[in-house]
């Protein structure tokens, strides 16, 4: 989507308290669907495998592998239904609205059942204290429509503003897509060279996950919705691993600050809101905060970084893009 298009969708308010029930008990459902495509995907580099991605209208996993063929569940934040659909043409439904994640989970079961899809998934959520398991969860049963939809038309925005930023990377680069474990976007850059050993944690998450997540060196940057810590929604950047010149870094734009308690460069969504260009600051944090990693990192830029636009310009057709490059 180009800058103009972007623009014309009005950035929503995105205010933590508001709607900070409503993300409690669906980031439990993401983590339901995120754990089936964990369990029926063979496992790929830095759990890339479990992300959901940003679509037409929600959070969806993509095709997913299983004994009949493939099949795919998305989250419907225009029309507030679970969608799961297969390649033999079968479909179900999970209404989204205020419900227990006990009966969220309960139903999805039961629909996946219907569709004769075999899977059983670890059912205590990831990187969360004083959890409860998925079925036995009575407490978490909040649904607002219009602040889920409001969040996600952020995501919608966000996400091509980050796609835009992951081309301008010929290195090892993640896809954009939406770890369900902390609730929030995120594109990670890759050095090229091993990182030393992980040794951080997150509860319910195996050391080993951990290790293999962190085993090269990365520069990564998110978007997340704040919890009752810092209840405020925020871009954020890190690097792993980081030395002390790191926070120390200039970064744009203003309103832009590293968090020592974090370990990250933030930028509160706000800040983004105020400025005259919300996509220009939020590409501006995310290039100079990179700009940080590598720098501090000795990272290897001039074989790392590119600028394909001259493409952009010239693609009317192939042909044209053929003869440019031949003349």
């Amino acid at each position: 989507m180009d800058k103009t298009a972007l623009q014309q969708i009005q950035w929503p308010v995105l205010d933590y308290n508001s709607w900070k029930d409503t993300l409690a008990t669906v980031h439990l459902w993401t983590q339901i669907i995120g754990k089936i495509r964990l369990r029926k995907m063979p496992w790929l580099n830095h759990s890339w495998h479990v992300t959901l991605y940003v679509n037409p209208y929600g959070l969806g996993t993509g095709s997913i592998p299983y004994e009949n063929g493939i099949f795919q569940i998305d989250f419907d934040f225009i029309h507030h239904e679970l969608v799961i659909v297969t390649s033999n043409g079968k479909r179900e439904t999970v209404a989204l609205r205020p419900r227990t994640v006990a009966s969220f989970y309960n139903e999805v079961f039961e629909k996946l059942k219907v569709l004769d899809i075999d899977v059983t998934i670890y059912t205590v959520p990831c990187e969360l204290e004083g959890v409860i398991p998925f079925e036995k969860d009575e407490i978490h049963q909040s649904y607002d429509p219009k602040k889920m939809e409001d969040y996600w038309l952020a995501l919608v925005k966000i996400n091509n503003i980050f796609t835009r930023f992951r081309a301008r990377f010929t290195g090892k680069c993640s896809p954009v897509h939406f770890f369900w474990g902390a609730f929030d976007l995120a594109v990670t850059r890759f050095s090229g060279r091993d990182a030393p050993q992980h040794q951080g944690e997150a509860p319910n998450m195996p050391a080993d996950v951990m290790k293999e997540a962190y085993s090269k060196e990365v520069s990564s940057c998110g978007f997340w919705p704040g919890n009752d810590q810092y209840p405020h929604a925020a871009f954020y950047a890190y690097c792993y691993p980081a030395t002390p010149a790191f926070g120390e870094q200039p970064v744009k734009p203003a309103g832009a600050f590293y968090s020592k308690e974090m370990g990250e460069f933030l930028m509160p969504y706000e800040v983004a809101m105020q400025a005259d260009d919300p996509e220009e600051a939020i590409l501006a944090f995310l290039q100079t905060t990179y700009e940080a990693a590598a720098i501090t990192g000795n990272w290897n830029r001039k074989e790392l970084e590119c600028d394909f636009t001259q493409f952009e310009t010239a693609y009317g057709c192939f042909k044209e893009v053929t003869n440019t490059l031949e003349d």
